[in-house]
């Protein structure tokens, strides 16, 4: 069975993920969740205290796999994740996509499951599993009923020590990954812009280079480098296991030392990753892919910002407050200014992707209106983003940005789930459960000053890289035409 895999980046991909996303299902929930947020938003010291917070509880096993449950019995399912702390950006130069590549590898044989059974069992106990790769962390997950979770964790025990690979299942999967880099961003222009702009802003540390990875190093990736990443960084002490669900603290600990237990530590693991850091960055840069593919013409623009795991105190918070007023919808800034007002653009937003390990990325989009050039439409990006900088936001743009910050935490707090996402995601990237559970009350805190204040610092040209795609003639060019940055 052949499988495609799934990669998630901020700037070269998706946006994203700001904690507490809306799932989508909840929508007859509206007026009970406005109203609880207005509650929430009276008194900060109830979100520091919600049922979900104090139920989560967590232990260490012996060999350092960190485990955390988070109880919810209101159905007997449960969701099972393991977390490790290797990433794209962990990669060895040379390698790039070996991370993804092994995610996908990972569903191969070991000495006791063959290859491809394991989503096989898993489906026939009834469950569903799918597995991700970011730059900072590569995830497994099982969703199934509760008297099956101590099979999935054998399972999942097994292969964190156990993978076989041979020779042909890495060349077949090889095929998969390369026609899925084909798919997802040769075969799409604005992907290409999008990744040669992370090429771009990121000048020497590892977020610059695509999670899926570049196309020619993909081609080489072998069962050796396979097997190297994996001998590196899969073990119990660098993973984090979630189980979120109709567990106990006691249950799960007696399962998972019963299943995780008898792993061996690797003793090479360190706590704190090394990678090459971010110099100076004195100059904007531009790109700009002109492309027959293209339907309309486009401007983006990413900021280098710091993330939830190194900014200052507060700062990550006012980030994704001033962004949500920004570009989140409609009835965003740029949306309105550009598309309801001016009429120069068809879309515009922006979006705040702060978690990171190393950092993070501040988004700007807009798609021209039709005869429109793109540099009215920078223009009039350049002039809201001017605004936040010189006149900051209006209380109620503030409120509403809050509550529905809010609203989202708690839509989330009812999906298993982004519950065990929301604590695994967290964790792995140096925040405590405290931290995790206290986000709302973070965001409540959030003031009209702290906006102009990250608008100021972080809104910074020297720091960002500006792309443009736009369309020509199929006779125009025999190839897509890429302009490299302009750092002058």
């Amino acid at each position: 069975m052949l499988r495609i895999g799934s990669f998630m980046s901020a700037p070269g991909g998706q946006p994203g993920r700001a904690p507490g996303r809306r799932p989508g299902r909840y929508h007859g929930l509206n007026g009970v969740i406005v109203a609880a947020a207005m509650m929430l938003m009276q008194n900060p010291v109830i979100l520091e205290a919600s049922p979900v917070a104090s139920r989560v509880g967590e232990f260490t096993l012996a060999n350092g796999l960190r485990v955390v449950v988070v109880p919810d019995h209101r159905s007997p399912v449960v969701t099972h994740y393991v977390w490790y702390r290797a990433g794209s950006a962990d990669e060895p130069p040379g390698v790039s996509g070996i991370a993804h590549f092994l995610e996908h590898l990972m569903f191969k044989s070991t000495d006791k499951i063959a290859s491809g059974e394991f989503s096989r069992i898993v489906s026939r106990l009834g469950g569903q599993d799918n597995a991700f790769t970011t730059h900072d962390m590569t995830g497994y997950f099982q969703r199934i009923s509760k008297e099956h979770l101590k099979k999935v964790m054998e399972m999942e025990a097994d292969r964190m020590q156990n993978l076989r690979l041979t020779e042909k299942e890495v060349l077949t999967e090889r095929d998969v990954i390369l026609e899925e880099r084909r798919t997802r961003t040769e075969n799409n222009p604005s992907s290409i812009l999008s990744e040669q702009m992370s090429a771009s802003l990121y000048q020497n540390h590892p977020y610059r280079i695509p999670i899926i990875g570049w196309m020619h190093e993909m081609a080489k990736l072998s069962r050796e480098d396979a097997l190297t990443f994996y001998k590196r960084f899969y073990a119990p002490n660098n993973a984090i296991v979630v189980v979120a669900g109709d567990v106990t603290v006691d249950e799960v600990k007696k399962l998972a030392e019963a299943t995780y237990g008898a792993l061996k530590p690797n003793p090479a693991i360190v706590e704190r990753r090394a990678r090459p850091q971010e110099p100076p960055h004195p100059a904007p840069r531009r790109v700009e892919l002109t492309d027959p593919r293209v339907g309309t013409a486009s401007v983006r623009r990413f900021y280098l910002v710091p993330s939830l795991a190194t900014a200052d105190p507060g700062e990550a918070e006012a980030l994704y407050v001033m962004m949500k007023i920004a570009g989140n919808g409609a009835t965003s800034r740029l949306y309105q200014r550009l598309v309801a007002e001016e009429h120069v653009a068809s879309n515009a937003g922006g979006w705040y992707a702060g978690t990171g390990l190393d950092g993070g990325t501040i988004g700007i989009y807009a798609v021209a209106a039709e005869g429109v050039g793109l540099d009215r439409v920078e223009a009039s990006i350049d002039q809201v983003l001017r605004e936040f900088r010189d006149k900051g936001v209006t209380a109620g743009e503030l409120e509403r940005a809050k509550k529905a910050f809010i609203s989202d935490f708690i839509y989330e707090s009812d999906s298993q789930s982004q519950l065990a996402r929301r604590y695994g995601e967290g964790l792995l990237i140096g925040q405590t459960i405290e931290q995790i559970n206290n986000w709302p009350a973070a965001i409540a805190k959030v003031t009209a000053e702290d906006i102009v204040r990250v608008a100021n610092k972080h809104l910074d040209m020297r720091k960002s890289v500006t792309g443009t795609l736009i369309p020509v003639p199929p006779e125009a060019v025999a190839e897509p035409t890429l302009k490299p940055a302009d750092k002058s």
